[in-house]
């Protein structure tokens, strides 16, 4: 089994309620994770990379808790795009 250390040190979010955070980090978390778990990703054969800065564009959101999971999850499938070796 192979670790993947995926280290990210900010996200910039304009209208994104406060209490809708945690939604979006557990959407984030664990759409990144069956991302980079599939193995048509080709992570094994990845090298080490750092990519300063991912911008994604506009990506709409829904209100509520499912809203801002959702979006999480939207953010995470344009990592997976933009680290994709």
């Amino acid at each position: 089994m192979s670790r993947i250390e995926v280290k990210i040190d900010r996200v910039v979010l304009r209208g994104l309620d406060p209490a809708d955070r945690h939604s979006l980090v557990n959407g984030l978390k664990s759409e990144l994770s069956r991302i980079l778990a599939d193995p048509a990703m080709g992570i094994k054969s990845a090298r080490s990379q750092r990519t300063p800065v991912l911008r994604v564009g506009r990506m709409p959101m829904d209100a509520g808790l499912s809203g801002a999971r959702s979006l999480g999850g939207g953010i995470a499938k344009a990592i997976g795009k933009g680290i994709k070796p």
